[in-house]
């Protein structure tokens, strides 16, 4: 779609002159270190709502609406595999917005088929240098001899733009209106051996420098997404390793 979230008419009369059959919400700022604070609640919140509004005013044979949410509103101060039923405590804008959204969207759960997703990391061909994943490879693309990053010791999962669009496509076929659902894989990896994969893959090192501003006091070891319901609603999904996926970028980028 081409309206801006924050217009609600224009919403409205895209919508209805393509009637979809499913509308896959992904449009929101993405990054927790997003500078304007306002902006996360005026188009993550504000602007599903409007989008919500215009579909249920506007769509006659919608079979789901898929939000999507961010793993990051779960309590992830114990680190760990956090599933669907894991403790909820959101402590950035970014975070706070989404849940928002979440809590927001049951005022429509009567009106339309809507399933809400929880992506954890992942990453690909376009996202942004802003994240890590993109910045590390921009960085062994360019044969730079230095980079400056945060605790490299920290295990994350990082899962593959391709296998999420994927988990989309199979949740638009078979949609479990109502859900919600982890978007994951349950594998998680140390930045310093994403760091090791692509100096293999580049025969090129890069020194990595500790940015104290980087740096956040009491992050745990290990955060990873359980995806007990995707798992149990898709059982045959299959994941690409981390080493196809840098592989791919670095390729490519």
């Amino acid at each position: 779609m081409d309206s801006d979230l924050a217009n609600l008419d224009d919403l409205r009369v895209e919508i209805e002159g393509f009637d979809p059959q499913s509308i896959v919400h992904l449009a929101g700022i993405s990054s927790a270190l997003h500078s304007n604070a306002n902006e996360f609640y005026q188009v993550n919140l504000i602007g599903t709502r409007n989008l919500l509004s215009a579909a249920s005013e506007n769509c006659r044979k919608l079979d789901s609406v898929i939000l999507a949410s961010t793993a990051h509103i779960y309590d992830g101060q114990h680190g760990g595999a956090l599933s669907e039923t894991s403790k909820i405590n959101p402590t950035s804008d970014y975070a706070v917005s989404k849940y928002a959204m979440e809590r927001m969207s049951k005022l429509w759960s009567k009106k339309l088929p809507i399933v809400i997703t929880r992506p954890f990391n992942y990453t690909g061909i376009g996202q942004s240098t802003n994240f890590v994943i993109p910045k590390i490879v921009e960085h062994f693309k360019n044969k730079r001899s230095e980079i400056s990053l945060g605790n490299t010791k920290l295990y994350r999962e990082f899962g593959d733009v391709r296998d999420v669009a994927n988990i989309y496509a199979q949740i638009i076929a078979m949609p479990p209106i109502g859900e919600v659902v982890n978007v994951c894989s349950g594998r998680y990896h140390r930045l310093d051996d994403i760091i090791d994969i692509c100096s293999e893959l580049t025969a090129h090192r890069v020194k990595v420098n500790t940015n104290p501003d980087f740096l956040r006091p009491g992050e745990p070891e290990k955060i990873y997404g359980g995806g007990h319901k995707l798992t149990k609603y898709f059982p045959e999904l299959q994941f690409r390793g981390i080493h196809a996926t840098l592989s791919w970028m670095l390729n490519e980028l």
